[in-house]
């Protein structure tokens, strides 16, 4: 495959949305195989560099738990013997929470592709997890799930991967609430908590970080401007450097504790900073 191409490994927990991801890819105009033996990884690669066709030109493979445990353990080398002939795999892996997936698996009745009479759905799970680590390490891209319905998770699949020009970097900035829990897929957390909240004013209250009072409200505090200026000088600095050492991804998240205020209104504040540069940043709100 030319440099020019793009080849995806799409990996993740059972209910986690791997089938989702990949029809969004499909959408997109991605070559798309669901279950691909890891084994013939190396040899589909072959296949689709000896047959110059348009649509192999961006290919998208699914690689899940029913794959031989001895193959998913190698399939990092398997990565590393590609980038050697040329081949700039990438690695996207979607998890979700236990307790998240539990619940998926009990609403649709779907059975999950380890457990059996004699292994409990939640041991299943617990498995699996243990099988895909080294996919997890390894990954360019995680995408957590859990508080992601099926329209959420395909446009960031859209706008955060299918969209990504080849040689650049995507930057994703997201809000989220620390009361429920940190992204686990976030490269840098900045915490807002330190700022006045305008959740303690009631006319702001039912207002986001996006509504006009509320960001007047922030930005009449001096220590959110030093806050805005600390960030935006860090992020100037290290993006620019994760992109020079071929970096895919890198996601930024910004949380406060309901996600609704302070940590979108900074969201949107460093978004519209790297706009006015001319880079291009992935918004999203996990909690408002």
């Amino acid at each position: 495959m030319a440099g020019s191409q793009r080849f995806l490994i799409i990996s993740g927990l059972s209910g986690a949305g791997k089938t989702v991801a990949l029809h969004a890819l499909e959408d997109a105009g991605f070559y798309c195989v669901d279950n691909l033996p890891v084994g013939i990884l190396e040899t589909f690669v072959t296949y689709l560099a000896e047959h110059d066709l348009p649509h192999f030109d961006r290919v998208a493979v699914g690689v899940d738990a029913r794959n031989l445990p001895s193959a998913i353990a190698k399939l990092p080398a398997t990565l590393d013997n590609l980038a050697r002939q040329g081949v700039a795999a990438e690695l996207l892996f979607i998890d979700a929470s236990d307790e998240t997936l539990l619940k998926r698996f009990s609403e649709t009745r779907r059975k999950h592709p380890l457990s059996t009479v004699d292994f409990a759905l939640a041991d299943a799970i617990e498995r699996e997890r243990v099988l895909l680590d080294p996919l997890t390490r390894r990954a360019d891209l995680r995408l957590d799930t859990t508080h992601m319905n099926v329209h959420q998770l395909r446009n960031t699949i859209r706008e955060l991967v299918s969209g990504r020009a080849v040689g650049t970097m995507a930057l994703q900035l997201r809000s989220f609430g620390f009361k429920n829990g940190v992204p686990a897929d976030a490269d840098f957390v900045f915490d807002m908590r330190a700022l006045p909240n305008p959740y303690w004013e009631m006319e702001l209250r039912d207002l986001s970080g996006r509504d006009g009072p509320v960001r007047e409200y922030l930005e009449a505090s001096p220590l959110v401007g030093e806050m805005v200026a600390d960030i935006t000088r860090f992020l100037d600095a290290w993006v620019p450097r994760f992109e020079a050492v071929n970096r895919s991804y890198l996601t930024v998240a910004f949380g406060c504790t309901g996600g609704r205020h302070r940590s979108v209104y900074m969201v949107e504040t460093v978004a519209r900073h790297f706009a006015a540069q001319g880079r291009k940043a992935v918004v999203s709100h996990r909690d408002s």
